[in-house]
Order: C-alpha cells, then sequence, then structure tokens
C-alpha cells in the first residue's frame, strides 16, 4: 500500500523513543525502502521528516541534514507543503546542533519564514519566531 512507509516509520519512530533505538532504525530503514518500492513518492517527505529523528541516533548528525533537504524536495514535488515546512524546520533545528555557520543558518531560518508566510503557515510561524 502507498501509505505502508508512514505507518512503518511512526512505529519506527515510537519504539525508538520507548529505548529500542536499533529497532526504531530498522523500522525506518523499511519504510525509506518501501518508498522506492511502491514507486510512489507522495509520503516520502513525511516518511523523511520522521525518519531523520530516528537517523540522528545513528548516523551522523550533518548526514540527516542532507535527509531533510531530500525530505523537502520530495514533499514539494508531491504538493504536501506541511511535510516541507516539517523538514525545513527540523533541518533548521539539526543546524544548530551540528555545528553549521551561524549565518547560513540565520539565512536559511529568513528563507522559511518567508516560505511560511507566503503559505500562511501561522502555527509553524510561531514556532520558527523562537529560533
Amino acid at each position: 500500500s502507498p501509505v505502508s512507509p508512514i505507518g512503518f516509520v511512526h512505529l519506527g519512530s515510537y519504539t525508538a523513543k520507548l529505548g529500542d533505538i536499533n529497532e526504531g532504525y530498522h523500522y525506518e530503514k523499511l519504510a525509506r525502502s518501501l518508498i522506492d518500492k511502491v514507486g510512489s513518492r507522495e509520503s516520502a517527505g513525511e516518511v523523511i521528516a520522521f525518519g531523520a529523528s530516528i537517523r540522528q541516533y545513528v548516523e551522523p548528525l550533518q548526514a540527516t541534514l542532507e535527509y531533510h533537504n531530500e525530505g523537502y524536495a520530495a514533499a514539494m514535488a508531491s504538493g504536501d507543503i506541511i511535510q516541507a515546512a516539517l523538514n525545513n524546520m527540523f533541518s533548521l533545528g539539526s543546524s544548530l546542533f551540528a555545528g553549521v555557520n551561524l549565518q547560513t543558518t540565520r539565512d536559511k531560518c529568513a528563507e522559511l519564514c518567508i516560505f511560511l508566510y507566503e503559505r500562511k503557515m501561522l502555527i509553524f510561524m510561531m514556532n520558527i519566531k523562537y529560533f
């Protein structure tokens, strides 16, 4: 089913939050492989947004930044601006801890604010103002 990857990535997220990070990572990888096998990229933005939160415990934090960029592109390609915004926000938060240049992070934050304002995503805008 095209929505199976979403179920597996959320299962992996919950499993990891309960303490079994390796098992959660296994489900995240399964969700990622199902996206490729199903052939539908409609759920890729959500799978990547939530899967990266698991990957951050297993892979270098800098690697997950590129993963979020891929999630943003996939979400925008399928017209899912909510998941695109989430990937951008998660990437921005991770950038602060990954040691990305602060000026670069500030510029990305300004771009994200414009993205959110143009799409009238007020809830996200309230969250981003605290960065």
